[in-house]
């Protein structure tokens, strides 16, 4: 009975270990492609909100803690990455991605482009799982457009139709996604107003 026991113990012991080698090997395997596939989305996404840009760069003076502190006034909102536009070496602005946990379906993650002067040049959206023929219509251009070549401190959303450039029109049936949407825009842009306060031109 005690043998038997030992056996049954050492063969547990011994499917563990070779179940946690496999599972770190393919860990190992699988790891590197899908960080690149993250960074190529990344990419794609700052290309799409700074078309005329031709390189990116960490913004050096990025703080978590300090981010967070900056858009805390915005509920459920964080900055999770800031980056410099450059075209021919020259800063043009900078690229901005923030997330709203406020999404119907959760996290809506979005980066902005956001010119020197205070402009948004365009918005693409990283992350969002929201409801189909609704929220997910927040992927059409028809409604990130909207945010396109404003000028403004912050945006809200509207229901009976953007009159100002800071009004964005609600999209049908899906008021939840549009408000997180905008709340990740508006979090982006009040954490550049503290770091690049449109004095670069």
């Amino acid at each position: 009975m005690g043998n038997k026991i030992i056996k049954n113990a050492a063969i547990l012991t011994g499917i563990t270990l070779i179940a946690g080698l496999l599972l770190g090997a393919v860990q190992g395997i699988t790891e590197k492609p899908i960080a690149n596939a993250q960074e190529k989305a990344k990419q794609e996404a700052y290309k799409q909100v700074f078309s005329s840009a031709d390189s990116f760069e960490d913004y050096e003076g990025f703080d978590e803690k300090e981010a967070a502190e900056t858009v805390k006034n915005i509920e459920g909102t964080i900055i999770n990455e800031a980056v410099v536009a450059k075209e021919s070496g020259k800063e043009t602005g900078y690229v901005i991605t923030a997330t709203d946990k406020n999404g119907y379906g959760g996290d809506i993650q979005v980066s902005v482009g956001i010119k020197n002067d205070g402009t948004v040049n365009g918005i693409a959206i990283l992350k969002i799982n929201e409801t189909a023929g609704l929220g997910m219509k927040a992927q059409e251009p028809e409604f990130y457009n909207q945010f396109r070549d404003k000028k403004v401190e912050n945006f809200e959303v509207t229901k009976s139709g953007a009159s100002t450039d800071n009004q964005i029109d609600a999209l049908s049936g899906a008021t939840i996604t549009s408000n997180a949407v905008t709340g990740a825009v508006n979090a982006a842009l009040t954490y550049y107003q503290t770091i690049g306060g449109g004095g670069n031109e």
